[in-house]
This record gives C-alpha cells, structure tokens and sequence, in this order.
C-alpha cells in the first residue's frame, strides 16, 4: 500500500507549537507561579541553614534529578560558591543494592532514611504523579522532618502525599517534562539570586 511520506517539517512546527502553547498556560498560571516562588524561598531558607536539596526521579525525571542538583552543586548563571544538593538516581550501587534487597519502590525512600537531614528540602520529580517509589519517599518525609515538593503534570496521586505540588498544564510527557526543566532553571536562578546576587555580573 502506497502512503505518502510524513511532512517531519510540520511535525516539528506542530510540536514546537504544542511546546510554546504549554508554555503559555505555564506562564498565565499565577497559582502554579505563586507556588514555584514559595518552593524557591524554601530551598533558600534550607540552604541558609545549613541544609540540602535533594532530588529524585525515575527515567528522564532521573536525568532532570541529576541536572538540577548539578546546578545547586556548580553553578547556573554565574560564579558563586557551590549550594549542598544531591540526586538519589546516580548511584548504581546504591540503586541495584536497594532494588535487589528492598524492591525498586523503597528505591529512594530507604535512602531518604539514610541521608535525609531535619530541615532538608525534597523534590520528587514524576511526569505520571503515580511513581511508587517516588509516592513512597513523600510518605517518609513527614516523620524526617524533611520539606517535599512534587513536579508532576495534571493526573497523579499526590493529594496529601507532598507538602508542596507543582502541576505542569499537561497530560503530555514530553511537554510536561520540557516545563519541569523550565521551572527547576527558575528555581536554580532564583535561589542563586537571592543568595549570591552582589556576585552577579554588573550588565
């Protein structure tokens, strides 16, 4: 049967569109806006004291766990001093010793446990709001005394499982996974301006 070749060129405008217009809800969401500004006072506040942000995530969230805790540790507009975050998805020792005596849904609680501090910051990234093991590390957070926030998209089982939720305007995974990287950029930004702007450079 004869099909006629796809048009990639429209298909990359139509997804770019599709990016720009979720990006468009994003920004036009003073309540999800609102609560990306009182995460970001949080980490701060967390940072001041001494204390860390931590970040997990399954997939491609686990690369987006890996990149934010990055920026904290190095830098993400300019020269500063580097901000004590981690990523629980790096460490494949870890991560197949867990799995293998745990099961994978105690994959980041059981190191929360181990390496979570009072007064630490957790962020939990999950596209579906449904990771297990992401749902089981906001359960112990309370009894750590331990600050949760969630990236998810709009479905999920995060109702009374974190402290905070940051819901993207998708049901999309890649267009919700394209807005948590915005929102972690700001959070990142935010937190080294408010900590580190007299280092800024003068423009």
């Amino acid at each position: 049967m004869h099909q006629e070749p796809l048009d990639l060129l429209a298909h990359l405008r139509l997804g770019i569109e599709d990016s720009i217009q979720t990006h468009q809800a994003l920004r036009a969401d003073e309540s999800v806006l609102a609560t990306v500004v009182r995460s970001s006072q949080l980490m701060i506040d967390a940072f001041k004291r001494g204390n860390r942000v931590i970040f997990a995530g399954n997939g491609g969230s686990a690369a987006d766990a890996q990149h934010l805790a990055a920026e904290f540790v190095s830098r993400f507009a300019f020269d500063r001093p580097g901000l004590p975050s981690l990523s629980l998805s790096t460490d494949t020792s870890m991560l197949t010793a867990i799995g293998n005596d745990y099961g994978y849904d105690m994959l980041f609680r059981r190191q929360l446990e181990a390496q979570a501090r009072p007064g630490d910051v957790f962020v939990g990234i999950t596209t579906s709001g449904r990771s297990r093991n992401i749902l089981a590390a906001f359960e112990v957070c309370k009894q750590l005394e331990v600050t949760s926030i969630a990236l998810c998209g709009l479905g999920g089982e995060l109702a009374d499982k974190a402290d905070i939720v940051l819901r993207m305007p998708s049901s999309h995974t890649p267009r919700i996974q394209e807005c948590h990287i915005l929102v972690g950029h700001m959070l990142c930004a935010q937190v080294e301006l408010v900590l580190f702007g007299h280092l800024a450079p003068k423009k």
